[in-house]
């Protein structure tokens, strides 16, 4: 087995030996393709690129393959340029991606998760485009055999496969059977200006972010504040978010007979006041990358339970900025979640340590340089 670092290494290294000064003075095209740019941390992600990135030394096109949504019309806003690809079959969408990168003469082209990959890093190697790099967000949960063969072979067309944490990247060795030098860590981040400290409120409520969707687990996570309500009587949980399980999670809330005990507030802009109501954060994912809402949670002042899934091991250091909790297991949850309840006095520390390591090793800024200077160093690497 292949081991890596506590931290992503080969970016701080780049750091470190003064890359960047070294780049300067190219202007690189990058275009990013997604599948879409409607809602999610990944489309996030992709305006915050379009916000942030350095423009004395790199440009951005965005694509998606299907809808343009709200992180769209930011991207718009931004200044840069977004593409939205036709309806077509398989061959199609490829021959449209070709078309579109030989027309922008990029120098990058950067797909984010397995369709985008498949298909635009097919497309960009048609293309002749320099440079292909892809970022695997998650754990591709549920994917059967022929996504995963189309993903590997698709990976031979790339020259770096990025993964936002170190289990994802030990994942894209072991599984994909990746060379160790083809995979790169480089950890996702926020905008801690978009979510200052607060600090935790007084009254044992829990907050959840996240898509109503099946691999967040919210039906293991309502069945455990069942069982909190009956340890701590006043006890509430928040969730915020909307997807495909919100009826079901609404009916299983009743059936649990949770009555205000739990709140489905719907898809909110106002996250950060959100956040600001709750005494901590909980997550019950199966699958995980490094998920933004954790870390806006941790950078709010937040303590925190979480699944020991996926990065999330990597993001909260256990029992110094909150608790990891086993997936699936309503009683771990449950458990844990009555230990930080029972926990109050710990809450502002826990909060405040959650906050200086989002601050250290999550920034959104730190982030976006570290692809920028791949990008330049995959380039200079093609052009010896």
């Amino acid at each position: 087995m292949t081991m890596l670092l506590d931290t992503p290494n080969q970016a701080a290294n780049r750091r470190s030996n003064g890359f960047r000064a070294a780049a300067a003075g190219r202007m690189l095209k990058i275009c990013h393709v997604s599948l879409t740019l409607k809602t999610g941390g990944l489309e996030r992600l992709l305006a915050d690129f379009a916000r942030l990135h350095d423009r004395s030394r790199v440009s951005m096109d965005f694509v998606a393959i299907n809808e343009v949504g709200r992180f769209g019309d930011e991207i718009r806003q931004a200044g840069a340029t977004v593409h939205q690809l036709k309806p077509a079959g398989k061959l199609g969408q490829i021959k449209q991606l070709a078309k579109l990168f030989r027309a922008g003469r990029y120098d990058v082209v950067h797909a984010h998760n397995t369709y985008p990959h498949i298909y635009a890093s097919l497309a960009a190697r048609w293309a002749r485009v320099p440079v292909v790099v892809s970022t695997r967000h998650g754990q591709r949960l549920g994917h059967d055999w022929k996504a995963h063969l189309k993903y590997r072979l698709a990976t031979l067309a790339v020259d770096r496969v990025i993964a936002v944490s170190n289990d994802a990247a030990q994942l894209s060795i072991e599984d994909d059977g990746l060379s160790a030098y083809k995979v790169e860590a480089i950890w996702n981040g926020i905008d801690l200006e978009q979510f200052p400290y607060r600090g935790p409120a007084a009254e044992p409520t829990a907050i959840s972010v996240a898509r109503l969707s099946a691999e967040k687990d919210f039906p293991t996570l309502l069945r455990a504040a069942q069982k909190v309500k009956a340890a701590v009587p006043d006890f509430k949980l928040l969730l915020v978010g909307d997807g495909p399980e919100r009826g079901h999670l609404e009916q299983l809330a009743n059936e649990l007979e949770l009555g205000s005990c739990v709140q489905f507030l719907g898809e909110r802009k106002d996250v950060p006041e959100l956040l600001e109501q709750a005494g901590f954060f909980v997550s019950s994912s199966l699958s995980e990358g490094i998920s933004l809402t954790l870390l806006e949670a941790m950078a709010s002042g937040l303590p925190v339970v979480a699944t020991a899934v996926g990065g999330n091991p990597e993001v909260v250091t256990a029992r110094e900025t909150g608790f990891l909790a086993t997936a699936g297991d309503v009683n771990s949850i449950a458990n844990n979640m009555i230990d930080m309840c029972r926990s109050k006095e710990r809450w502002v520390e826990l909060g405040k340590a959650g906050r200086e390591r989002v601050s250290k090793h999550f920034e959104i800024r730190r982030m976006i340089a570290d692809y920028e200077d791949l990008y330049f160093e995959l380039l200079k690497a093609k052009q010896r």
